[in-house]
């Protein structure tokens, strides 16, 4: 499995406006937003690389004005967890 470590600069950091405990999260929650929007992430792995529920990143993206897609992968996905339960 390989990994991906982003490097941002304690200046740029603290250049955010937003309170430092929420750094973090929101740097997660702005890349998955921008990865969907340019269809290079699915809904299930930008939400996975948000850290957030499924229907807290549709209201993020909701929120941002972004139109969810909703493609083969994640028919098949739903598919496939209905069959579990069914």
């Amino acid at each position: 499995m390989s990994k991906v470590i982003l490097e941002i600069s304690d200046d740029l950091v603290e250049a955010l406006r937003v309170p430092p405990e929420e750094k973090q999260a929101r740097l997660h929650q702005e890349l998955a937003v921008r990865l969907y929007q340019k269809g290079l992430l699915s809904f299930g792995k930008a939400r996975e690389l948000a850290q957030m529920s499924k229907w807290g990143f549709h209201l993020l993206l909701s929120e941002e004005g972004i139109v969810r897609r909703y493609d083969v992968e994640e028919v098949e996905e739903d598919l496939r967890t209905l069959e579990a339960l069914g």
